[in-house]
């Protein structure tokens, strides 16, 4: 019977090693010298490409192999690392990522541009036509090494044939005559995997070669040999020397040669630790010499284990710190903690209204445990933006290359935490921000000398807490919005009536206006007006606001208010007859009395006059038209809405409430006012109001009486 194999831990290994391989790649691009980075890229490929052909991933091993061939090379210095390789690289990632999200059901990935790439990495390699290169990555001279034809290297070929390889005729020895043809070769076989004679199968092939060849052919002429066993062995070719860095070399300088164990170590065929066993049975030397007595090289040798013992202990305790979760078993607790929650609140309710001493006591520990296991919980579910930070390198580093700019992006407050919920649908606004900021913000390099600035431009992306709520800035040092511009376009496509007065800050907010653009062409990248409503969608959708602060000529800010997390909020529970609502406490700011008297005297408009500021409020029992009697002194519970204060009136206070998030089901879809419903502790349905979208719905109505249109 098959087994089948779990690959879902290969693909979301692999998925993480390819966003690290981008953000090595993008770094290597800036510090090309740098080995650790060309090591981190050689080994994210190595790692994918080994783990691959284990989970049966083999067109994706085949491909990264070529990748990989590569940044062996370069990590041996025998090729640099050029703008040419990195574009090809990161195009492999690309490729490779399509490759995954193919497997897992997605479109197929482009074969073509496979092919592309690959030739484009075999231009990159020792004795590759310059002109293959160059044609195959698209980049410039540079990018290729100088051709090496003529000078003379010394490889190591190791092959392993697969047993099985003499099943369609291939005689490996005729392969090792070719090879002889390509310059001088001294041959090594190896029979350890040769059976016991009984045992033999002559069907079988159990033997292996390494091959010492010096040649003025390329890697590549020597692949082309192995090309039609590729996949029926193992093939390992490495350039041991270079014929021109010895002749380079003076004879003072020309280095001792390398002892027979470092050469082992070097190939692999012993660890280091074997052969210091070897090497260095250092205690019985000094004893033998007289310089310490055995008692002493005892203590020594104990001093060692012990110090040994403790560093296994803490790499153990390192390995425990970190586990892997699957993320929707992280939601299935919050919601069986939300659960709890509720339960806990029905708990202290009714221990309150018995009376019992006994019970309250249990029902305050209850409340304690819950309160440390919903704080843990939600911590769980906490990540690091920088993780969402990292992916936009990339885009701005290939979107500036296709507009002919010249940008820097830079990042503060990497480590914020975010809910992993947040996170996921942060992404997409956050491109659509930064991609107009690209496009329309920052100026072209001549426009920015023009106007006194460095040709290169920058967008800042930060992230801070604030509250309750994260704040995520994206900030550019372009042009600024234009508010008369933004007015003229506006009236012209009849977003606003002709005689609007708008302030600066209500002009910002015409860019998330429907099909509002003020490009004087569409691209590819922007200027359909198609984007930032749709940004504003999305993040008053996360329960978030986003703010727009801009100066002419210096740059624009655009600031994202988002929620810690959309799993439980701190709330304030309000009453209208036998209704309840919950209004987010963040945003709560004072409640105030509203008697007749106040109404009488403002004659019925809905302000009141708070420390001598004019306050608007809405009747939240005639919004939503709920019927009885209001009572003689009301509340009204003031909350800071886009900035502006307004008020809410309600019946009663309750106070304040956590509040467990459920969501409205099909039936409320379409009620914009509320943001979702928590159960109370006695089992009754409390909705959650959104403030902002009540406020605005307000105000369109108001003005669609007065027989004007909106923004």
């Amino acid at each position: 019977m098959a087994v089948e194999i779990d690959t879902s831990a290969f693909t979301e290994e692999a998925y993480e090693l390819l966003a690290e391989l981008e953000d090595s790649l993008l770094e290597l691009e800036e510090s090309p010298k740098d080995q650790d980075l060309i090591g981190r890229v050689f080994r994210a490929m190595h790692t994918i490409k080994g783990s691959g052909a284990m989970f049966g991933f083999d067109a994706v091993a085949e491909f990264t192999h070529n990748v990989e061939t590569v940044f062996d090379l370069a990590r041996n210095g025998t090729i640099p690392i050029t703008k040419g390789l990195i574009d090809l690289t990161l195009a492999a990632r690309d490729q490779i990522r399509a490759m995954l999200d193919a497997a897992a059901g997605g479109e197929e990935p482009d074969q073509n541009n496979a092919s592309r790439i690959i030739a484009g990495l075999k231009g990159l390699l020792p004795g590759a036509a310059p002109a293959q290169a160059a044609d195959a990555a698209q980049t410039t001279k540079d990018s290729a090494p100088a051709s090496e034809e003529g000078s003379v290297h010394t490889y190591r070929i190791r092959f392993r044939p697969k047993p099985e390889i003499f099943e369609n005729g291939t005689n490996p020895l005729l392969l090792l005559d070719e090879i002889r043809q390509l310059g001088e070769t001294k041959v090594v076989t190896f029979l350890e995997h040769l059976p016991e004679i009984e045992e033999i199968n002559p069907e079988k092939c159990y033997t292996s070669w390494e091959i010492f060849l010096t040649t003025d052919q390329g890697e590549n002429a020597i692949q082309d040999i192995f090309i039609f066993v590729d996949d029926q062995c193992e093939l390992n070719i490495r350039m041991l020397d270079r014929d021109g860095e010895e002749e380079s070399v003076a004879p003072d300088e020309v280095p001792p040669e390398k002892p027979l164990g470092e050469i082992l170590v070097e190939r692999g065929d012993i660890k280091r630790d074997d052969l210091n066993k070897v090497l260095q049975p250092l205690g019985e030397r000094l004893v033998d010499a007289g310089l310490v007595n055995k008692a002493k090289v005892q203590a020594a040798l104990v001093e060692q284990e012990v110090g040994k013992q403790k560093r296994e202990a803490k790499k153990q305790q390192v390995v425990a710190q970190s586990v892997r979760v699957p993320s929707d078993k992280l939601d299935q607790l919050v919601d069986l903690v939300g659960e709890l929650v509720t339960v806990q609140a029905r708990l202290t309710q009714t221990s309150a209204k018995l009376n019992d001493h006994d019970l309250q006591l249990i029902s305050e520990e209850v409340e304690r445990l819950t309160g440390e296991l919903r704080d843990n919980t939600m911590s769980i579910r906490m990540l690091a933006i920088g993780t969402t930070f990292d992916k936009f390198k990339r885009l701005v580093r290939d979107l500036s290359s296709e507009l002919g700019k010249q940008i820097e992006l830079t990042t503060a407050g990497a480590e914020t935490e975010l809910d992993k919920t947040v996170i996921d649908q942060l992404n997409d606004p956050l491109v659509h921000i930064i991609r107009n900021s690209i496009d329309h913000g920052v100026e072209s390099p001549d426009g920015r000398v023009e106007a006194g600035k460095s040709p290169v431009g920058r967008i800042h992306l930060s992230a801070e807490h604030s509250g309750a709520n994260v704040l995520i800035k994206v900030t550019d040092d372009g042009k600024g919005l234009d508010t008369e511009k933004l007015i003229s376009k506006a009236i012209e496509k009849g977003v606003i009536p002709p005689d609007s007065e708008l302030s600066e800050k209500e002009a910002f907010q015409l860019i998330f206006a429907a099909g509002f653009s003020t490009a004087e062409k569409v691209t590819n990248v922007s200027g359909r007006g198609v984007g930032m409503d749709v940004v504003r969608r999305s993040i008053e959708g996360l329960r978030g606001s986003i703010d727009v602060q801009s100066e002419l000529g210096k740059g624009t800010t655009i600031t994202l208010k988002l929620p810690l997390t959309l799993a439980i909020i701190e709330g304030l529970l309000v009453k209208i007859s036998n209704e309840y609502f919950v209004l987010p406490l963040a945003a709560v700011e004072e409640c105030v009395e509203l008697t007749r008297a106040d109404v009488t005297a403002t004659h019925g408009r809905h302000v009141i006059n708070v420390r001598g500021t004019i306050v608007p409020y809405i009747r939240i029992r005639d919004h939503f038209e709920i019927t009885g009697q209001p009572p003689e002194v009301e509340q009204i519970v003031i909350s800071e809405v886009e900035e502006k204060r307004v008020g809410f009136v309600v019946d009663d206070v309750i106070g304040q409430h956590q509040t467990v998030i459920k969501g409205l089901g099909k039936t409320f879809k379409n009620s914009e006012e509320f943001s979702g419903a928590t159960i109370l502790g006695d089992g009754t349905v409390a909705l959650i109001l959104d403030l902002q979208k009540m406020v605005r719905f307000v105000e369109d109505l108001e003005l669609a009486e007065s027989g004007t249109t909106t923004p």
